[in-house]
């Protein structure tokens, strides 16, 4: 029996597939071939992988990524940050989460990433949706790229941050980006649209259907444009603790909180693979 969240999900699919396709009378110029509506009981596994680490990002974070902190239930994924002792075999943290991947299950040269999300507030908050490159093809970090579709900083709840990461001639790591303010609430009152469109040579964010950001000028050492923007990506959704960025939290600090994602919606454009059209399924 489905429930009253999947028939309304049902309608607003169609009507947003009229939408997309109002502009011309021909096809619409995206077409779905990805999407988690996180509608059951569990995780999909053939969909998403967790990454189980104290590595800290690369960013000194304070948590543990484990598998427990992250689950579904009424119809939306649930990435929970907690406060407490964990010790594995990287260590001892004081705080837990989790972080979750598509790498090698869903993986996308160019599209419309669409993530409905609500965000955590606080001190040392760090919810990120993000993309990095599935294969390093252009070398490591951040020679190969990374695209962040959404950040925030936990005390700055009204604002999200859209950048790219790459690096210069000189293989010196460069991040472009800018960011977006809400009029009035913050990210945690309510659900809010993040969409990143990525195009040959061009990248565009949207907050809720507005455009804030455009970026067309990038590069990857001596790698001709649009490098290293030119290969297949991967989805990533996590929540740090701490961090160079955010800081630790601190005695303002409300533990648990959660990232919450209504949805993730992937959708390619209508056209000849190498015209925005290319995807790589499950393993390959």
């Amino acid at each position: 029996m489905l429930t009253h969240k999947a028939i309304l999900r049902t309608v607003m699919l169609s009507l947003l597939g009229a939408w997309m396709g109002c502009a011309t009378s021909g096809p619409s110029r995206w077409h779905l071939v990805w999407q988690d509506e996180f509608s059951g009981d569990h995780i999909d596994r053939d969909k998403w992988e967790f990454e189980v680490n104290a590595k800290g990002g690369g960013n000194n974070e304070l948590q543990y990524y484990l598998t427990n902190n992250a689950a579904v239930r009424d119809g939306f994924l649930f990435i929970e940050a907690r406060q407490g002792v964990y010790t594995g075999p990287q260590g001892t943290r004081q705080f837990t989460s989790s972080r979750l991947r598509t790498k090698r299950r869903g993986d996308w040269k160019y599209g419309r990433f669409e993530i409905r999300a609500k965000l955590p507030h606080g001190q040392g908050y760090w919810p990120a949706i993000w993309m990095l490159p599935t294969d390093k093809t252009h070398g490591g970090w951040a020679h190969s790229g990374e695209i962040d579709i959404m950040e925030l900083i936990g005390n700055k709840p009204n604002v999200v941050h859209g950048t790219v990461h790459y690096s210069n001639p000189e293989r010196r790591h460069i991040s472009r980006g800018t960011n977006t303010t809400l009029a009035v609430g913050t990210f945690a009152d309510a659900f809010h649209l993040f969409t990143l469109e990525w195009e040959p040579g061009v990248m565009h964010w949207h907050l809720d259907h507005q455009l804030y950001q455009t970026q067309t000028n990038w590069s990857s050492g001596p790698n001709p444009f649009a490098a290293p923007f030119d290969r297949p990506f991967h989805l990533i959704l996590n929540l740090a603790i701490g961090g160079n960025w955010p800081g630790p939290p601190d005695a303002t600090t409300a533990f648990p909180q959660s990232l919450i994602v209504d949805y993730v919606r992937v959708y390619q454009r209508n056209g000849p693979p190498g015209k925005g059209s290319d995807s790589l399924g499950p393993g390959q």
